[in-house]
């Protein structure tokens, strides 16, 4: 996932660079949780009372580092915690075992968090400052999913505490979602229903700047094109085989050279998952695996129609046949910068990150091996950007939920500056006391900005106007095959 004189986020980062905050995360300064309403201050309180129990939950989550899909330590850590904080929790939902939503309230408003706990392969790490794998060849949190899960419940364990005191009115859920990373859970979530009724809802990911994203994602679709011709001995007599590894790379010849006539925002990228066993064989089967991408959903469908017309022209030429296999997909983000803006309002309650000299070290002893220069950790909060026309790269499955309802997306520090994403780097920060305060900071974010959501129905109201805007006649259809999702066999 992501991006005076003397400009404030550079003295902010002069701060970070010398090491002047103390070891237990604070992030407010200069008196300024003095001046938060008393409602405010009470949602602080209750983070930092469960800020341990915050930190336990994400570094187990981390230890654990489970594959999409297969989240089942993680996802009942989280679900069980929940439960004993005093949340209803529905588990399994969607048929998929390792997604849940725990919820508390009543009534409107319904505010929705999302979680998410899964790992990438390939990627274990100690949390040390030098490449160094905890499990040989196991997986690791590169994208901070261990942070973002633990983050979002400590937000929504301090709205459930305002409802239970009855500070605040209305009914807030946490979405325990699996499978970002390879899989979509979201999407399969969201064809069950379970996001229908929400008023707003909140996500945050880690990365290396604070601030409140106004920018959107790409939209992408993942398919398996096969190719099928006839075996025949390659020597003796290839007249009368019909190459399926043929038809395989005239399709991608033909893909490259449609590189040319595409939108500079549409992305390609496939590879070969099966091409034949034997030179004195030719190949009956062949298979590429490719993903589509554009900055808009209507953008994918185009590149979709010329992709099945160059492997049917492909297939033509080498005498085979081809048939395609939708496997998944995302819509691009919907942003919303009515909720960006009161998002970014919370992130100046909150004030800015700062940084020991040993976790400064500790980034720049990374930063250093990794072969990258080392620009110091920004924890200061980036000013509100303009949207883009075009997104920088990447793809999510939050965009979806999106599309059913209003979105807003929160980016909070949990590594250095410019560090490298799925990455051991992140791995490292993710399991230490760089990703804690990341993550501690969002979860005070995400809590009084809601707090403002639960008060204000014209603040909602105008969230709202601005999502149907953006939406238009355009109406959400999942991306993914029929049936069940692609649960991997334990």
């Amino acid at each position: 996932m992501v991006f005076l004189c003397l400009q404030p986020h550079i003295v902010l980062r002069s701060i970070a660079l010398i090491g002047v905050s103390p070891l237990l995360y604070s992030p407010l300064l200069f008196g300024q949780k003095a001046k938060l309403p008393p409602i405010k201050q009470k949602a602080l309180q209750v983070i930092e009372q469960h800020q341990q129990d915050l930190i336990a939950l994400s570094d187990s989550v981390w230890k654990f580092a489970e594959l999409a899909f297969r989240e089942i330590r993680s996802s009942k850590l989280l679900a069980d915690f929940a439960e004993q904080q005093g949340f209803t929790v529905q588990r399994g939902v969607a048929n998929l075992p390792t997604a849940f939503i725990a919820s508390y309230g009543s009534g409107r408003p319904i505010i929705g968090i999302l979680g998410e706990f899964d790992a990438l392969p390939d990627l274990s790490q100690q949390a040390v400052p030098t490449r160094k794998e905890l499990v040989p060849g196991g997986a690791g949190h590169g994208c901070g999913h261990n942070l973002f899960g633990a983050g979002s419940l400590g937000a929504a364990i301090a709205i459930k505490e305002l409802l239970r005191q009855g500070l605040l009115k209305g009914t807030i859920r946490y979405y325990g979602t699996p499978a970002e990373e390879d899989g979509s859970g979201k999407v399969y979530m969201a064809r069950a229903g379970v996001f229908d009724d929400l008023d707003v809802c909140l996500d945050w990911h880690p990365d290396y700047t604070n601030k409140a994203n106004v920018q959107s994602s790409q939209a992408i679709t993942d398919w398996t094109v096969t190719f099928r011709g006839r075996s025949a001995h390659a020597a003796s007599d290839p007249w009368n085989g019909r190459s399926a590894l043929d038809a395989a790379e005239l399709f991608a010849i033909g893909m490259n050279y449609l590189r040319e006539h595409v939108r500079p925002s549409a992305r390609i990228h496939y590879v070969f998952r099966s091409a034949g066993k034997v030179p004195n064989v030719v190949p009956d089967e062949a298979v590429v695996w490719i993903w589509l991408r554009d900055s808009k959903r209507s953008g994918v469908a185009e590149l979709e129609k010329r992709m099945k017309e160059i492997a049917q022209g492909a297939a033509l030429m080498a005498g085979a046949e081809v048939s395609f296999q939708l496997n998944n997909g995302l819509y691009e983000l919907l942003i919303n910068e009515a909720g960006a803006r009161v998002l970014q309002q919370n992130m100046e309650l909150v004030g800015p990150i700062t940084y020991t000299a040993e976790e400064i070290e500790f980034a720049r002893q990374m930063m250093t091996e990794y072969g990258l220069p080392f620009q110091g950790i920004d924890g200061s909060i980036k000013p509100l950007e303009q949207p883009k026309a075009d997104p920088d790269g990447g793809s999510t499955d939050v965009a979806d939920v999106s599309w059913i309802v209003p979105q807003i997306t929160l980016l909070a520090t949990t590594a250095p500056y410019e560090a490298p994403w799925h990455s051991w780097i992140v791995v490292a920060c993710s399991g230490m006391s760089i990703g804690h305060k990341g993550m501690l900071f969002a979860s005070k974010v995400l809590a009084l900005t809601m707090i403002d959501l639960y008060q204000q129905p014209q603040l909602r109201a105008d969230i709202r106007a601005e999502f149907e805007r953006r939406r238009g006649n355009q109406r959400w259809q999942p991306l993914i095959p029929e049936g069940p999702p692609p649960i991997p066999q334990q």
